[in-house]
């Protein structure tokens, strides 16, 4: 699909790439209260915030929180903002920038650091997406109003309330950190964002206007 949106080209490729058949069954029973939870504001015209959080803000909620963005804007799903968060804040693993610009988007430092900002950009049009390491509730970041979209286990078991968040939803992900410093770490970051890409723009093509 693509919308009036003049995403860059490599990145749409990445995008018309995906297989949505690829997504098991279980999987997408996981992924239908995301679904459900924005097509009840979209409903009820009402702006969406998503949280998404993981343990150090570094890599999954990174990527998770980019493609959602990415996927909302592509599938012209409007009011939609997303923001992530970790339990502790560190840093956006270096891995992480490289993937997403491999896969299309274009990513600038605006802030040096042992916790750089980034901006990540899907279209010259658009304002960038700001990527840097934080936690869940940092000032950044909504108050209220929002979905917490818990991406790895430990911070779903680790935070058991969410202060603010109306809606909790466990959409978890294997953790590419296992493969740091091994032939395979390349590989297993790209599969890894490809696999959040393909169930986010899942989710956001189910949305009805």
């Amino acid at each position: 699909m693509d919308t009036n949106l003049n995403f860059y080209s490599n990145l749409k490729q990445t995008i018309q790439s995906l297989n949505f058949e690829t997504i098991a069954a279980e999987r997408k029973e996981v992924l239908q209260p995301l679904i459900d939870y924005l097509q009840n504001k979209v409903n009820k015209k009402e702006r969406i915030n998503l949280i998404l959080i993981c343990t150090h803000n570094s890599r999954r909620s990174h990527l998770s929180q980019i493609w959602a963005q990415t996927a909302a804007a592509y599938y012209d799903v409007k009011e939609v903002y997303c923001y992530s968060g970790g339990t502790e804040a560190t840093a956006l693993f270096p891995e992480v920038a490289a993937t997403l610009t491999h896969q299309g988007f274009e990513i600038n430092t605006i802030a040096e650091g042992s916790n750089p900002v980034y901006a990540i950009k899907f279209n010259d049009e658009t304002l960038p997406i700001i990527g840097f390491s934080k936690k869940y509730d940092a000032a950044f970041n909504p108050k209220s109003n929002f979905a917490a979209i818990m991406t790895c286990s430990q911070a779903d078991e680790g935070c058991p309330f969410i202060i603010g968040a109306e809606k909790r939803i466990p959409i978890t992900y294997e953790d590419p950190k296992l493969y740091d410093n091994t032939d395979f770490q390349s590989a297993k970051y790209i599969e890894r964002s490809l696999q959040i890409a393909t169930e986010m723009c899942y989710v956001f093509s189910k949305i009805n206007k």
